[in-house]
């Protein structure tokens, strides 16, 4: 984990559970992307994976509308508008660190609200994807796009860990261990995460 001093957050908590957090972004369309690892700094320290991210107004009676125009006409015209949107995300709780110990699993308790939310360095996203049990809790998700976020991350942790083919190799083992039952959905899988 790197000193909290030593980057800045992205975002704020501002709904939590055991399973997932939704954060609000410092900046408009300032979300980590899709599958990007991100880490709450509450205690514990609990990490998850973006698995969705939305921009809309910040007062729900007021839906924005379409204007015929760039977002660079937009900004000369009408420059309030971008003051009253936002971007938040929801992450996919899939670990925490208490103690210096990191555990692959749900924490004792949700992130706090109003905890900052940091984007994980490469360092962090491979030490943190050096063990496969994350892939087991993103498998159990039951959202429609839990192959979507599997692929996603699986790119991410090949990226952190220099897309070296020992590491591509041992993953699609836990793979084809987890989803052995399935072999199209495996197949698929594997192949979408090397393009």
């Amino acid at each position: 984990m790197i000193a909290v001093s030593d980057a800045e957050h992205v975002a704020e908590v501002i709904e939590s559970c055991t399973m997932e957090f939704t954060a609000h972004c410092c900046e408009l369309h300032g979300s980590p992307p899709f599958g990007a690892l991100v880490r709450v700094e509450s205690h514990p320290v609990v990490y998850g994976f973006v698995y969705e991210i939305l921009t809309h107004s910040i007062d729900p009676m007021r839906r924005p509308i379409a204007y015929g125009k760039s977002e660079e006409e937009l900004r000369e015209e009408q420059p309030q508008i971008f003051e009253l949107l936002r971007t938040d995300f929801k992450a996919l709780i899939v670990g925490y660190e208490y103690e210096n110990i990191l555990r692959h699993a749900l924490p004792p308790h949700p992130p706090r609200l109003h905890s900052f939310v940091y984007t994980c360095t490469r360092d962090e996203v491979r030490r943190f994807t050096t063990e496969f049990d994350y892939l087991r809790l993103i498998l159990t998700f039951s959202r429609a796009i839990g192959d979507e976020l599997l692929i996603a991350t699986c790119r991410h942790a090949w990226d952190a860990h220099d897309r070296k083919n020992a590491y591509l190799v041992d993953m699609g083992k836990e793979l084809a261990r987890l989803v052995r039952d399935d072999y199209d959905r495996l197949r698929s899988i594997l192949r979408r995460i090397t393009l």
